[in-house]
């Protein structure tokens, strides 16, 4: 009998690891988005989700440059090896936007972010289906509140990148 209960416990085991590698790989809707945080707050926030980074292999390990070395990070940079995923509040001034982290290591634990261009598919509170464009840009950690701010960002009705 408890051969019987150890032979089902291990299946159900496989059975359930099984179904979990297939639902994380299943998500291709989640690549490159904006998506609103439900919240009580209008002040609520996104979360900014998308692909970015490359192998070391595919820039020789000189892709970025730290105190004047060259060397390679791992899911920075352009590429789609890592999906990152981070809280961000957006504030707009005329037609400025700019995009505040608010999880203070939600991209990197570096002081910096090197950011590919990147296009993010949303849908505004409307139905409208927009982009909001991030150009490539290098993003330091600010001192004092530990998060980065992404400038130069715009919505529009197609990607831009």
């Amino acid at each position: 009998m408890k051969k019987v209960v150890l032979i089902a416990a291990a299946f159900l085991l496989i059975q359930s690891c099984s179904k979990n590698v297939i639902n994380q790989n299943d998500l291709p809707g989640l690549d490159n988005r904006l998506i609103p945080l439900e919240s009580d707050s209008k002040d609520a926030g996104y979360l900014l989700v998308t692909t970015i980074g490359h192998l070391s292999s595919d820039c020789g390990g000189r892709c970025i440059t730290i105190n004047g070395t060259k060397c390679h990070l791992d899911c920075m940079g352009d590429g789609n090896v890592c999906r990152q995923a981070t809280s961000v509040h957006l504030q707009q001034t005329g037609t400025a936007v700019t995009a505040t982290t608010t999880d203070t290591f939600g991209l990197t634990s570096e002081d910096f972010f090197l950011m590919p261009d990147r296009s993010l598919d949303y849908e505004d509170d409307k139905g409208n289906h927009l982009f909001l464009n991030i150009p490539s840009q290098m993003v330091y950690r600010d001192t004092t509140t530990l998060q980065f701010t992404f400038t130069g960002l715009s919505f529009t009705s197609r990607p831009l990148y």
